[in-house]
């Protein structure tokens, strides 16, 4: 039976998307998840909801608990994961109110817990596809239905944070490959492979980071500015993508 489970970035954890909602608190070997999680149905399909920052937004990235985010969706049964976060665009034609679903990342952080296997037991996941193509095809092809721009199969890099990037790390991360930049991805991405959990992000390009000469530099400010005009596209999304789980093409994890 499918279940998806809905990472919150700013602003995108509203319970209103949700019929017949109720919120639990649970536990997990990890400590609590770092929100209550909201429990409810789209259009039939059973979903849940974390707010990754907290629902007041007071947990800065590197303090986020993502194991127990993640075991409490897969404890609650959860088959699927489609998270929203903001990033920071490195390329051009990648524009603010752009949507990314990423398809490859880099790990740019220092200070995080990234796996569960950490005792007893040495389990090397396979991360060369981390991201499920099913959904990222899903979520293009429903983001074209809904005319929203939007790119897919680009690559996500996470940074430790709270700070935003030097110019000088912004160049180096697009001599990287690298199109879009966040806080959030990593280890999130790695913890729902290794419970065997499918998983995409819909990122929405907020600013141009600071390598771009001729943009302002990202602040906080800017971001929450183009989150709050383009949070409705994503909840959109979230709406049109979710039902169409329940007739889903699954692929299997390795």
């Amino acid at each position: 039976m499918v279940k998806a489970g809905i990472i919150g970035g700013s602003g995108l954890d509203d319970p209103k998307i949700l019929r017949n909602a109720k919120e639990i608190v649970v536990d997990t070997p990890y400590g609590r998840p770092t929100s209550a999680l909201t429990c409810g149905t789209i259009e039939g399909v059973d979903v849940v909801i974390i707010a990754r920052h907290g629902k007041d937004h007071s947990i800065y990235p590197t303090k986020v608990n993502f194991r127990a985010n993640i075991w409490a969706l897969k404890e609650q049964g959860c088959t699927h994961i489609v998270a929203s976060t903001a990033v920071g665009s490195l390329r051009q034609e990648i524009a603010p109110g752009h949507l990314v679903f990423p398809g490859q990342f880099i790990d740019h952080t220092t200070k995080r817990n990234v796996t569960f296997f950490d005792e007893d037991v040495v389990v090397h996941t396979p991360m060369a596809e981390p991201f499920c193509q099913n959904l990222i095809d899903l979520l293009a092809s429903s983001a074209g239905e809904l005319g929203l721009a939007h790119h897919k199969n680009r690559t996500v890099i996470t940074i430790e944070g709270p700070r935003f990037s030097t110019k000088a790390e912004s160049h180096m991360f697009r001599s990287w490959n690298a199109d879009v930049i966040n806080m959030s991805t990593v280890p999130e991405v790695v913890l729902a492979r290794e419970k065997k959990m499918h998983y995409a992000a819909i990122a929405m390009s907020t600013d141009y980071d600071c390598w771009h000469e001729e943009e302002e530099p990202v602040t906080w400010e800017m971001i929450l500015s183009t989150m709050k005009k383009n949070a409705d596209n994503v909840i959109n999304l979230f709406l049109n993508v979710i039902p169409k789980l329940r007739a889903y093409d699954d692929m299997c994890i390795r």
